[in-house]
């Protein structure tokens, strides 16, 4: 998920975990949310990273997704 400024990551972030709770779900650790550019939320089975779009570029985390996708298609 990406929020256009740190402010916003952080709302997204504190949105996740509130409704999270409410369903029934363990919110684990939450790394990140001072600085606020790149947020992971521990939801168990679930990890959830909430970034800006500077942040979300650099790491650019959905070439990892793709290369297992890739790989899972070859099978």
């Amino acid at each position: 998920m990406t929020g256009r400024s740190k402010i916003q990551t952080r709302a997204i972030a504190d949105e996740i975990a509130e409704k999270a709770r409410a369903a029934g779900f363990a919110v684990g650790k939450m790394e990140g949310y001072n600085d606020g550019t790149w947020i992971l939320i521990d939801l168990g089975t679930v990890i959830v990273h909430v970034f800006t779009p500077e942040q979300r570029e650099f790491y650019n985390l959905e070439r990892l997704w793709t290369e297992v996708e890739k790989r899972q298609a070859r099978g």
